[in-house]
């Protein structure tokens, strides 16, 4: 499942909600998580705030297709996208990527390809602002 969101969200209820409702109890073996924080820096500089910006309905079939990729791929039961739009300061968390196995490897590797996937492919747009102003974000850092 995906969700794009405007509102703030804590990832570790959401997991646990999504995880109750949704993952079949005794069957998996397997949660991997990640959680991506706004920082209150990038390339040197401070940053004060981050609006993040969507192309509504083609980044969201994105994010379904690489959950998809992802349950192909790997023997998988679920995953969860949770992704947040809008202003964002630092400290809130902007993603959550959750996936579900029976086996730690499986889950392991389909998180980090979902959050891998979502920050080098995913149609979102960065405007950070600055003490000396704003700027858009052109490339995401490094792994």
């Amino acid at each position: 499942m995906i969700e794009i969101r405007n509102q703030a969200f804590d990832p570790w209820q959401e997991t646990q909600a999504y995880q109750n409702s949704h993952i079949a109890a005794g069957k998996y073996g397997a949660t991997a998580s990640f959680v991506g924080t706004m920082r209150d820096f990038n390339e040197g500089d401070n940053v004060q705030k981050m609006v993040l910006e969507h192309y509504p309905g083609m980044t969201e079939n994105y994010l379904n297709k690489i959950c998809d990729e992802a349950k192909n791929r790997w023997d998988i039961m679920d995953c969860l996208i949770i992704h947040r739009v809008g202003d964002i300061m630092p400290d809130d968390p902007i993603v959550l990527t959750a996936v579900w196995s029976a086996h730690r490897a499986a889950a392991f590797d389909a998180c980090r390809y979902l959050m891998e996937e979502l920050k080098s492919r995913a149609p979102f747009w960065k405007k950070e602002s600055l003490p000396e102003g704003e700027r858009w974000v052109d490339k995401n850092t490094a792994g």
